[in-house]
């Protein structure tokens, strides 16, 4: 599983409360008008208002005798609010409640229950949890159960190593995770608005696009927005569309799975790219035209693992031609241990001529000249339906765009 960044930015302290009292003022255009769906009290609203700018330190409304008007930067906050919260309205047909009054149960938690909520889920551990928030294990415990008594059910059970969650809870997290994400994007727009990129780029990087790809455009962007964030993160596939689908990365390069593997995730294709034989400097078939598939199928491998597109690829290829694939693989995705295994042994392995291009102009590695047909497999960026990025995000993919339509 991959750990991402600690919850306890700016936006992760905002009182939900708060927010939605400015939804409310905002869609009545006044704060009397927003007391009865918030049963609150036009002084509490005023407060929760003030409070929330304050928090923001943020102009989100023009107070006139007619009423209360949102500002161009609160519009922009405020729309990113209210893609947060629909995340959280998933929680009422995910937890059956007792009372009709619940019909809105995100209105009835804090950030604090599921800050906990997500960390929990994720370590495992109350105390594991408390020490990534930087609270004390009571204080998690207590958060936990609170917004267990509020749903109803209880969300985790005991095992060796601390706390399982069931299907429930990770479902929750998901969606609180995805809440806080939008909350991100939206003071990283208030930033923007402002003319300071200073946001958040997340990429997720499958192999072929960790050696020139990912590197390339994000030295690019970074030469435009040089205070911008960024963080590249490595793992299996399995493990970023985790993270993507729970909010935690932006977006994910390289190769792209047909069917898509999960209903709320969008592909984009960026290029076509076929796999190359490469091996050792030296190696018997390194400079051989003429080395057979029989002789190919005799050789040792190395190869990724065996849901992942290359190695489809592999697998095809003998089959296509009526032949057993090779039975003397191991199985590594890295990059790095590939080559170590290649440069001791007379191992091959198919790889893209991208992932290698450099270790074979410093002679490192070597390409077979022989040509592997029907090895074609489309690499692009998949990111989740629906997700609106921020300007830097959205500038981040346009350099993706431009430089592989401009050489395909």
């Amino acid at each position: 599983m991959i750990k991402m960044r600690r919850v306890k930015n700016l936006y992760a302290q905002l009182n939900l409360r708060h927010l939605s009292a400015a939804l409310e003022v905002r869609k009545r255009g006044s704060i009397s008008a927003a007391t009865e769906p918030m049963f609150l009290s036009q002084s509490a609203i005023t407060q929760a208002l003030s409070r929330l700018e304050g928090h923001l330190a943020q102009i989100l409304f023009t107070r006139t005798s007619k009423g209360l008007y949102t500002t161009e930067i609160g519009n922009i906050f405020l729309n990113r609010v209210e893609r947060a919260i629909h995340w959280l309205t998933y929680l009422d047909s995910l937890f059956t409640t007792k009372s009709k009054s619940r019909r809105h149960l995100y209105r009835l938690l804090t950030a604090t229950q599921l800050r906990a909520l997500v960390t929990v889920v994720e370590h495992g551990n109350y105390s594991l949890a408390a020490r990534h928030l930087g609270l004390t294990q009571p204080s998690v415990h207590r958060a936990v159960k609170d917004l267990e008594s509020l749903c109803d059910r209880p969300f985790f059970q005991r095992s060796p190593s601390g706390v399982e969650p069931d299907w429930r809870a990770r479902q929750a997290a998901r969606y609180a995770n995805l809440y806080f994400s939008e909350l991100e994007q939206g003071t990283d727009e208030m930033n923007e608005y402002a003319g300071h990129i200073t946001g958040a780029l997340r990429v997720g990087s499958l192999p072929l696009a960790r050696t020139q790809i990912v590197p390339h455009a994000v030295t690019k962007i970074l030469e435009e927005f040089a205070s911008a964030r960024v963080s590249i993160i490595d793992g299996s596939y399995h493990e970023q569309l985790d993270a993507l689908r729970h909010g935690q990365i932006d977006l994910i390069i390289g190769a792209l799975r047909h069917p898509p593997p999960s209903s709320d995730i969008q592909q984009q294709s960026l290029f076509s790219d076929s796999l190359h034989i490469v091996v050792r400097p030296g190696h018997p078939i390194a400079s051989d035209h003429s080395t057979s598939v029989l002789e190919l199928q005799e050789l040792d491998w190395v190869a990724p693992g065996i849901n992942a597109p290359s190695r489809e690829a592999f697998i095809n290829f003998f089959e296509d031609r009526g032949l057993q694939p090779p039975e003397h693989v191991i199985e590594c995705s890295s990059l790095v241990a590939t080559r170590g295994l290649l440069l001791e042994s007379d191992r091959a392995a198919l790889l893209s001529k991208r992932q290698v291009q450099m270790d074979v102009e410093r002679g490192l590695l070597a390409m077979s000249p022989t040509k592997l047909s029907g090895t074609h497999r489309e690499i692009g960026i998949t990111t989740r339906i629906n997700w609106q990025p921020t300007k830097l995000q959205a500038r981040f993919i346009a350099l993706l765009n431009a430089e592989f339509h401009t050489t395909s």
